[in-house]
């Protein structure tokens, strides 16, 4: 029903992930396959909802109406399974911002944030940038047999021993990013009898929940135990699914009543809690059964390149190798086997495949060695960039 195949043009539309490679990258011939949105048109029932909204000539203030956290909440349980009732949900203006507030809100300077290399940036930079000390929990590799990395999983024996009386906040990755983990429940109630017991708040990026694959569930961090629920903050939002990131959509969900109230009058006070108009008819429109049906036939293309990315690994260029993800667009490549240290590896990448992905080692020393690809794409795309980056692994051997 859906063209996932259509090429769009997105030059020129002043998005970051096309109109800023010159700034990013040095250069602007390169092909885009790096920032977190999807080249895929958005749904036509999302736009013609805003377009509805635009039809009348007054954009004032809005109101979100009293079902609009009714429908949030009726689609969190269908996805999850995660019956929340509608006052346990706010409008947040971004999940990074989320994180950043609630960092504000519960701590105090020299307090300590503890991360899981490699993960996604911001973890990192937003809390030290706020004046709180970053505690690294690596995550642990696992290898195949071929040496190539297969998945992540918590170290937990290490966590407990890095855990202080200054440690107050763990931020979880779930989903994770960049490696497409979806952790398994006992890891999750593991992680909150550790977190509860030490009086440590989870907050909880699930930013990719409703991107699993392979008929899968997603597990929100919150519903493992009644541990889980006393200290989880969970922030999700349709932007990576229905690929409206620009509309800033996201929301937090607290079913602990302390923490909600401390969180939800910290976002009052700072008016972050009130959705711009077009966030919430974006939201509506998604989370309705036209947005099941669309998500549904995404996935299923969004499978299909990352099968095709790790076949054509596989026959074509066998030192790489595609993790392959449980949740999200996006696909971790184990460059290693190419013996190249990180800067050539990046050189390669962009200098002589024209390729703009994301370096690994943004993500933490961890993912030195790995490159970050985003398959929401044509497959064609994927097609040529995967030809042009064995064509410069060619050249130099």
């Amino acid at each position: 029903m859906y063209d996932f195949d259509e090429v769009i043009d997105r030059r020129g539309t002043r998005c970051i992930k096309y109109d800023t490679l010159k700034a990013e990258f040095g250069r602007s011939d390169l092909q885009a396959l790096w920032v977190a949105d999807m080249d895929f048109r958005t749904p036509d029932f999302i736009l013609d909802a805003l377009r509805r909204r635009l039809d009348h000539p007054v954009l004032g203030y809005p109101s979100t109406g009293s079902d609009y956290f009714e429908i949030v909440s009726r689609w969190v349980e269908d996805l999850h399974g995660w019956k929340v009732h509608p006052k346990h949900f706010r409008y947040v203006p971004g999940i990074v911002k989320g994180f950043g507030l609630a960092e504000r809100c519960f701590l105090r300077p020299g307090d300590k944030v503890i991360i899981q290399k490699p993960v996604y940036h911001p973890f990192r930079i937003v809390a030290e940038e706020s004046g709180f000390e970053v505690v690294n929990n690596p995550l642990r590799p696992v290898y195949g047999a071929d040496g190539f990395l297969q998945t992540y999983e918590m170290d937990l024996e290490d966590l407990e021993r890095k855990i202080d009386a200054r440690t107050k906040m763990l931020i979880l990755c779930n989903p994770h990013n960049p490696g497409g983990v979806c952790f398994p429940a006992e890891t999750l109630r593991r992680l909150a009898e550790i977190c509860d017991r030490h009086g440590i708040i989870v907050v909880s990026d699930e930013i990719h929940a409703e991107m699993v694959f392979g008929g899968r569930r997603h597990i929100p961090f919150a519903t493992v135990s009644e541990a889980a629920a006393r200290c989880a903050i969970t922030f999700m939002a349709p932007s990576k699914t229905f690929n409206i990131a620009g509309v800033v959509s996201s929301y937090v969900i607290i079913q602990n009543p302390e923490l909600a109230a401390k969180y939800f009058k910290y976002l009052e006070s700072n008016e972050t809690d009130y959705p711009p108009i077009f966030s919430a008819e974006a939201t509506r429109a998604a989370y309705t059964e036209a947005g099941k049906a669309w998500r549904a036939e995404m996935l299923d293309y969004v499978q299909g390149n990352i099968d095709f990315v790790d076949g054509w690994l596989r026959a074509n260029l066998p030192q790489i190798r595609a993790v392959r993800p449980q949740a999200s667009f996006l696909v971790w490549l184990d460059c290693r086997k190419l013996g190249l240290p990180q800067p050539a590896l990046v050189d390669l990448f962009v200098s002589q495949a024209h390729l703009a992905l994301n370096d690994g080692a943004v993500f933490g020393p961890e993912g030195t060695g790995f490159m970050r690809l985003n398959v929401g794409c044509p497959r064609a795309r994927l097609q040529t960039a995967l030809s042009a980056l064995k064509q410069a692994i060619d050249h130099n051997i």
